[in-house]
């Protein structure tokens, strides 16, 4: 409830007036404790007194952005919507200049074009200082007319999007304000009937002392003048020819020395140009030798490589087909024993087998025991038909 608009209010530029604050800067505005504590319940008559109390003007502060207490009583001023004579109160006080810029900015959200106009301009001549506090948290010094000039001429202050008014010369075209006066006019046409008032004082003196004067003296005194004034004039005719000559002739050495250089920066263009273009063909011709090379060295390494390979695989097949034919050649020509010769290798090899046989039965009746007692033992169960002792 304590942050809803004032149901009696009008919408501003067919919106709630509190939508003229960004929505994140509103919602700092009603998480700040100076609005929960201070702006609770305020009204257009207590709310004066909130702001006579203020002692400096901004927008947000500090790494979190809390916003100002002259922030806070611009929402409160948006959400209660006090009538346009209280407002036009407040910045017309002089006594009390942050309640005249309270006002100001106020009228500068929600007024029209012709009103911000109307009662923002005379506050140019306010010139009293005011603190205003930066972003960072510190305070700068400012002055009336430059916060004045600030909501006048800029979209944005103290951290708010201010609406788009129309140009003043606009609105004098179509009849809507009168031409800006100055407050300073009426002391330059003081000034200037001072200054008047001079000129036919000294006009008065001039005709007295010319009637005083006597003719003679007047005659001569002209003749001298023009005399004078001659001599002058021509002294100035033969200067001017001079001056004229001298310059004309400086102007052709002027134009001299320029084509001059015009010429000596063409030549160096060209010069610089023609050794860019030798450098980048030779360059090339160097890239497309180089290239060429590349190209050789693996086309001779694929060539290696290709008969490498061929003389590899040729060899192997020799070596296949050379140990095929000698393998058939060895079948072919092989020498098929003797009966007797293969009669003796069966006997050798029977004698053999029986001799392997013997040795192994000798082995296993224990009768090769390292101990001779043992051994003979093993003979004598041997000749039983008894098994051998195993220790």
């Amino acid at each position: 409830m304590a942050n809803r608009t004032d149901p009696a209010a009008k919408s501003i530029r067919g919106t709630n007036p509190q939508n003229l604050v960004e929505k994140i800067l509103r919602s700092k505005i009603y998480q700040n404790t100076y609005w929960k504590e201070q702006c609770f319940g305020l009204t257009a008559e207590t709310l004066v007194d909130k702001a006579m109390e203020l002692d400096h003007v901004g927008g947000t502060h500090g790494g979190n952005r809390k916003p100002t207490p002259f922030m806070c009583l611009v929402m409160k001023m948006l959400q209660i919507q006090p009538e346009k004579d209280i407002v036009v109160e407040f910045i017309k006080n002089e006594d009390y200049k942050y309640v005249r810029v309270l006002g100001a900015f106020y009228l500068r959200l929600t007024g029209t074009d012709s009103d911000v106009y109307l009662y923002l301009e005379p506050l140019y001549n306010d010139y009293r200082k005011l603190r205003r506090k930066t972003q960072d948290g510190q305070f700068s010094l400012t002055h009336v007319d430059e916060f004045i000039d600030e909501l006048l001429t800029r979209d944005y202050s103290c951290d708010i999007a201010l609406p788009r008014i129309k140009k003043r010369w606009n609105l004098e075209s179509i009849g809507a304000l009168e031409p800006r006066r100055s407050v300073l006019e009426d002391d330059f046409e003081e000034e200037e009937e001072k200054e008047e008032d001079e000129m036919d004082v000294d006009a008065d003196d001039h005709e007295k002392e010319y009637r005083g004067r006597s003719p003679v003296r007047d005659r001569d005194r002209r003749r001298d003048s023009h005399r004078y004034r001659d001599r002058d004039r021509d002294y100035d005719r033969d200067y001017d020819r001079d001056y004229d000559r001298d310059r004309g002739r400086g102007r052709d050495r002027d134009r001299d020395r320029d084509r001059d250089r015009d010429r000596d920066r063409d030549r160096d263009r060209d010069r610089d140009r023609d050794r860019d273009r030798d450098r980048y063909r030779i360059r090339e011709e160097k890239d497309y030798g180089r290239d060429r090379e590349r190209e050789g060295r693996e086309r001779d390494r694929r060539d290696r490589d290709r008969g490498r390979w061929r003389s590899h695989s040729r060899s192997r097949s020799r070596s296949r087909e050379r140990k095929d034919r000698d393998g058939d050649h060895r079948k072919r020509h092989a020498r098929s024993p003797s009966p007797r010769r293969r009669g003796e290798e069966e006997n050798g090899a029977r004698e053999e087998s029986k001799k392997k046989k013997e040795k192994k039965e000798k082995k296993d009746d224990g009768t090769d025991h390292p101990d001779p007692e043992i051994a003979e033992a093993n003979r004598i169960r041997a000749s039983l038909g008894l098994k051998p002792l195993k220790l």
